[in-house]
């Protein structure tokens, strides 16, 4: 089952945590089709957060069609976000855990790390011209 958690220094509400948390385990295939999401109320115990904000992302990622609510059952997911690059991931996640010692090696701290990762990837998407 999905273990959710908030980041409270993060700036980002915890709504839109939830809601990220979960469509990122569709994305990486942690989460699959008839998979059953925490109850409510084990996240608002465990976040120990306002259950209208759990009830808030559970909603939008229902009206999203990726999740579906069975009222006394449970809240279930009904959409993958996975794409057929999932079978790729486990390589790539052992090249980026290599990566990452490399880098903390160098010096790096997480949160240059971070940056590096981010100017990287922006600059990846840029078209160079012909």
């Amino acid at each position: 089952m999905l273990e959710l958690y908030l980041d409270r220094r993060s700036g980002i509400s915890p709504y839109q945590q939830i809601v990220d948390q979960v469509k990122r385990a569709l994305l990486l295939g942690t989460l699959q089709v008839g998979d059953q999401l925490p109850t409510l109320k084990e996240v608002v115990t465990k976040l120990t957060i306002n259950p209208n904000t759990v009830l808030r992302a559970y909603r939008e990622l229902e009206y999203e069609g990726l999740i579906e609510t069975r009222p006394g059952v449970g809240t279930f997911v009904t959409r993958s976000l996975a794409g057929s690059a999932l079978a790729y991931h486990a390589g790539l996640r052992l090249s980026l855990l290599d990566w990452l010692k490399e880098a903390r090696q160098a010096g790096l701290d997480e949160e240059s790390i971070i940056a590096l990762f981010d100017a990287t990837r922006r600059n990846s998407l840029v078209e160079e011209p012909v």
